[in-house]
């Protein structure tokens, strides 16, 4: 199978790192042009020159970078300004972290309620009549595991990863028949750099490698793990670009898990 994004114009939101930006990496690498987003014209940058360098032998792919927080509307407004079509939308911009629930304030669940959940609603809703009325396009939610296992210490994080799943089969429901396809990614434990940065700064053995960290975390909190090891970005964005191709006309209203076998069910 051979999956190729040539003439295609991929949308991949929050991808300065991380899975976002493997998943613009592995576009990039079958021929899309991608517009990659990050908050900071820094980070963008950065992140700009990297996809570019690790992609120089892919001739047909470009990338560009959109600069803004897609969790406030006026920089989706801008967004849509400066780039009013999409073919593939990938919503994964999101924030996570640990709290209790005592100590979650009302503007902290607005916070991630309107990054995690609204900047996916923005985006799809400005771009999927157009997909619909072409007749093709690809609306990819970047969900979590944690949609399904409700963690207890990031009870806010678990709620806006269950609300993309219900927007994501809602909306694929919605645009039946059109040949856009909507579906959800659930990623398990990732080793990305956030997730990397976050479990070392909690590290009281310090020397151990991220790798083993991951491990231990997993054991610890996530037990049901078949893989017994964190995923890696990668992995995570070979689903994202298969659900996008068009190899995965038939796969509509799914949720996709590559979380190790985390989430005990066969189903």
């Amino acid at each position: 199978m051979k999956i190729d994004f040539t003439g295609k114009l991929v949308l991949v939101t929050g991808s300065t790192s991380g899975i976002g930006f493997a998943a613009a990496s592995g576009f990039l690498s079958a021929g899309a042009n991608v517009v990659i987003n990050g908050r900071s014209a820094a980070s963008v940058e950065d992140a700009l020159a990297r996809l570019r360098q690790r992609n120089a032998g892919v001739p047909s792919a470009n990338v560009q970078g959109f600069v803004g927080d897609l969790g406030k509307p006026d920089a989706c407004d801008r967004l849509i300004a400066q780039h009013p079509a999409f073919d593939v939308v990938v919503n994964n911009i999101g924030v996570y972290g640990p709290q209790d629930f005592f100590d979650i304030p009302d503007d902290e669940w607005e916070r991630f309620f309107q990054t995690n959940v609204m900047s996916g609603v923005r985006v799809a809703r400005a771009y999927a009549r157009a997909m619909a009325e072409k007749g093709w396009g690809r609306i990819v939610f970047v969900s979590s595991e944690s949609a399904l296992n409700i963690p207890a210490d990031m009870i806010h994080y678990g709620f806006t990863k269950t609300a993309q799943l219900a927007i994501s089969r809602g909306l694929a429901k919605r645009l039946a028949g059109t040949g856009v396809t909507v579906n959800a990614v659930l990623p398990g434990p990732t080793l990305s750099e956030g997730v990397a940065a976050m479990l070392q700064s909690g590290d009281v053995h310090p020397g151990s490698s991220v790798e083993k960290l991951a491990v231990d975390f997993i054991a610890e909190n996530r037990p049901t793990s078949i893989i017994q090891r964190a995923s890696t970005v990668e992995e995570v964005a070979n689903m994202i670009v298969y659900v996008s191709s068009e190899q995965a006309s038939a796969t509509m209203g799914a949720a996709l898990r590559v979380d190790g076998g985390v989430v005990d069910t066969i189903a």
